[in-house]
């Protein structure tokens, strides 16, 4: 393998991980700046190459510093839009070419916001309600009684995984503390934080994490960009009333060790079709699901105010359940509905289309992907393969679901193949019982395990899908 630019292919200490492997399996490194061949017994070698990845690691925090010092003073000083989504209550509208001619030439124009005329007035009338003394769940639950469209549900394009069956009161608290409605810009609420995958094992790299960032380091814009839905006397004092109406913070309380739910985002509720949230009270794990706390009543969902299920009460029927589909007795019934499942047509493990969503456009989504990755410092020819492979996925996709197309099947495991995997887990019951809440958590997502709550009937109805796109080994108390 020949490099012609190692500060461009390496970053940070990725050479020491790597050239371990070209050693293992026999590939020559071939760098022009060592004069040749990379030995990897050679002190020099690792120092040249090791300066190298600091370099790289160097050039793109020296970029990153530079994009974001100058996005800081587009928005603060011109009031620039940078994208995303519009703030509810304001639209997209074009305000011309771009300034930077590369980019005009390329067809790339600017943008601003300009109110919605459908929504603009139901923001006012949230800040006007707020401050002649409604609460957010009385405006949330007026809105919704009222028929007006919550945030996600005007917008289904942008929220297909939400309901929108009512107005939130999360959604009325963040338009009342959006300093947008002002007329001004404002940029870098959020922040994308890089953090160890596993402190354990820091050669598996960092991962991009969203945090909040404090007020006083949000950017802001000088002058009055955009046309305001309220005054920023109106604005302050919605704010302020809203700061005297939180709760004050407790006495400091020592933490109690973390417990790790086994059914975190698999268990929903049978009424509304939402997660159930975690509560740890008393030693115990529960579940919980607070619709009505959360949205307005005048939705007309029948839901109880607080269904609660306990978690013990359940995992050891659930471990029963998943164990009995393998026992020797229903073994061969087990093998049977694999064999059948897995017969499905090609496109069953192409991904989902998404509602408000053409097919080509998830590809393409998942290739700008992959494009940020290599601009963040990934390896090109990692990130090449990444899109070849998108690329053609998305060419069979679209060739799939064409109206000449027709579906062809993809080679099935055999009965004796499914037989032979199956002998692999052993003993499935003792694992289960044995294996640690993380262990149990990953082994349930990795069947595509999904528990639907009934607090009338007091069940608990279990799905796992075992189809082809699902055959992911778990380990679990060292067994497979």
């Amino acid at each position: 393998m020949v490099i012609g630019e190692p500060h461009r292919a390496f970053y940070g200490n990725q050479y020491g991980l790597t050239i371990p492997v070209f050693a293992h399996f026999g590939v020559r490194l071939w760098v022009p700046e060592v004069g040749g061949p990379i030995d990897p017994d050679n002190e020099a070698h690792d120092l040249v190459m090791s300066v190298f990845g600091g370099m790289s690691k160097g050039e793109r925090t020296r970029v990153k510093v530079r994009v974001r010092s100058a996005m800081a003073t587009q928005v603060q000083m011109q009031g620039r839009y940078l994208g995303g989504r519009p703030p509810y209550g304001y639209a997209l509208k074009d305000l011309g070419p771009h300034p930077n001619p590369q980019k005009a030439a390329d067809g790339k124009r600017l943008h601003g916001l300009t109110p919605d005329p459908q929504t603009a007035p139901v923001v006012q009338r949230i800040f006007r309600d707020f401050l002649n003394g409604n609460g957010i769940f009385a405006i949330a639950e007026a809105l919704s009684g009222e028929g007006i469209l919550s945030p996600s549900a005007y917008d289904r394009a942008r929220n297909p995984h939400r309901d929108g069956q009512a107005w939130a009161k999360s959604a009325v608290r963040v338009i009342l503390t959006n300093a947008r409605y002002t007329g001004r810009e404002v940029w870098n609420k959020q922040r994308t934080d890089e953090v160890l995958v596993d402190v354990d094992d820091v050669a598996l790299g960092h991962m991009p994490v969203m945090r909040w960032n404090p007020r006083e380091k949000w950017i802001i814009s000088q002058e009055v960009v955009h046309e305001p839905l309220v005054t920023e006397e109106v604005f302050s004092a919605a704010r302020d009333l809203l700061g005297s109406r939180a709760h004050k913070p407790a006495a400091h309380k020592p933490h109690r060790t973390r417990h790790p739910y086994v059914f975190k985002s698999i268990l929903y509720h049978s009424t509304c079709d939402r997660r159930m949230q975690g509560q740890h009270s008393h030693g115990v794990a529960y579940y919980r699901c607070r619709y009505p706390a959360e949205y307005a009543l005048a939705n007309r969902v029948d839901h109880p105010k607080n269904a609660i299920m306990r978690e013990d009460l359940v995992i050891g029927h659930i471990d029963d359940w998943i164990a009995s589909a393998f026992d020797p007795s229903n073994r061969d019934q087990t093998i049977e509905l694999l064999v059948q499942q897995l017969d499905t047509p090609e496109q069953a493990a192409l991904p989902k289309q998404r509602p408000g969503r053409s097919l080509g456009a998830e590809f393409d989504k998942k290739i700008a992907r992959y494009k940020q990755a290599l601009d963040e410092g990934a390896s090109p020819a990692v990130v090449a393969t990444w899109i070849a492979e998108a690329e053609q996925q998305r060419d069979q996709a679209l060739a799939a679901h064409s109206p000449a197309s027709k579906a062809k099947p993809v080679e099935a495991m055999t009965a004796d193949q499914i037989a032979s995997l199956v002998a692999e887990l052993g003993d499935i019951a003792g694992a289960l019982a044995e294996a640690e809440p993380e262990q149990k958590l990953a082994l349930y997502r990795a069947l595509q395990l999904r528990l639907t709550y009934n607090d009338e009937t007091q069940t608990v109805h279990a799905i796992v899908d075992l189809g082809a796109h699902r055959w992911d080994l778990v380990r679990v108390r060292g067994g497979t």
